[in-house]
């Protein structure tokens, strides 16, 4: 005969048994954290070249590891390598500003007193009203800042020089998960399916979702960031700015922000220009700015990005920004992510409760 008590253990079994799922899953996440960045980007690499992984697997006669070896070599060689090269042309760069700061060929304090003392009246007029009068204590602390910022770019670069092995062993790991990723893809990713508690439809939905947000965001931000650093270094070459490939660099990272991004550079630097006197460079630099790179970033952005996601334009910033002040840069493909993944998931539920209704 059984105990009164024997029909509430399955329930309790089953409690205990999601309880040690939970804490397992948490367990594993918390040794994976440290290496969230090599997940993350070997498995954005994996969704963005598993269609040629394909290819390749159907013109190898079906095998995958061979396949899956060649698309690795293939990122090594389109993606790895041209960033590695990019990074030391910028490392290189950035010492070098650094060092002309230090030995005074930049003079900071007599660049920004002629800006102060080429300002139009009426701009020289509203600093008063504001009581801005003291132009020397200005001076001194934005030569300050500027000296400040210097030295946290070349603090930078020699951390960065001094982490190569870091770096090297994250590409490595990318690289190997990149491997194992393509290759067994598929399997992984019915396996996921199989133990997710939703419906198939539901799985589909969000599947398709989020490799869909992955490959528009990284492909149409990356893409972006080529043209306008591209555009915004090429500018700055002709205008014979100093160290172009370094704020080519910045407008490349900064176009990841929507609506703002490169005109964070190229706006101050104009600036510069007209209030220091080189008048055709000012308006050159403007034109240029808002001609080619701006309208570069108000055709493609919602083409390449919000096109895909179906994200409004806004969502996209926000979520950009908000992801990017918490994940820093790994954020502007996480932040858009968890942006479409919240409402697919209420369009699920209100798909639900309204087939319920009727």
């Amino acid at each position: 005969m059984n105990s009164p008590n024997s029909a509430h253990l399955p329930g309790l079994e089953d409690r205990a048994f999601l309880w040690l799922v939970i804490a397992v899953s948490l367990a594993f996440g918390w040794i994976l954290w440290p290496f969230f960045g090599a997940l993350l980007w070997g498995t954005i690499l994996a969704i963005l070249f598993a269609p040629l992984q394909r290819r390749l697997r159907r013109l190898m006669a079906g095998r995958g590891t061979l396949a899956a070896l060649t698309t690795v070599l293939i990122v090594l060689l389109i993606v790895i390598l041209p960033l590695v090269l990019v990074g030391a042309l910028l490392l290189q760069e950035a010492v070098g500003v650094f060092a002309r700061f230090q030995s005074g060929e930049l003079d900071l304090g007599r660049s920004f007193q002629q800006a102060l003392a080429a300002l139009p009246v009426w701009i020289s007029d509203l600093i008063n009203r504001f009581g801005l009068t003291n132009l020397g204590a200005m001076q001194e602390k934005f030569s300050s800042s500027l000296m400040q910022g210097s030295q946290f770019v070349a603090a930078k670069a020699f951390n960065i020089g001094q982490n190569t092995f870091d770096l090297v062993v994250n590409l490595g790991i990318v690289l190997y998960l990149l491997f194992f990723f393509v290759r067994d893809g598929d399997f992984l990713v019915r396996r996921i399916r199989a133990a997710l508690p939703l419906h198939a439809r539901q799985q589909r939905e969000l599947f398709e979702i989020f490799t869909t947000v992955i490959r528009a965001t990284v492909k149409g931000n990356l893409l972006m960031a080529i043209v306008q650093g591209t555009l915004g270094g090429i500018a700055f070459w002709f205008l014979d700015v100093h160290a172009a490939v370094l704020w080519a660099v910045v407008m490349a990272f900064l176009s990841l922000l929507p609506a703002v991004g490169s005109a964070l550079v190229w706006v101050p630097v104009a600036i510069y220009f007209l209030a220091t006197g080189a008048t055709w460079q000012g308006i050159a630099l403007i034109a240029f700015g808002v001609l080619v790179i701006g309208m570069v970033d108000n055709l493609l952005r919602p083409l390449l990005v919000g096109k895909d996601t179906k994200l409004p334009d806004y969502v996209v910033l926000v979520s950009t920004l908000g992801g990017m002040a918490i994940f820093g840069l790994n954020g502007f493909v996480i932040g858009p992510v968890i942006a479409a993944m919240f409402i697919a998931v209420w369009e699920i539920v209100a798909v639900s409760r309204d087939e319920r209704v009727l």
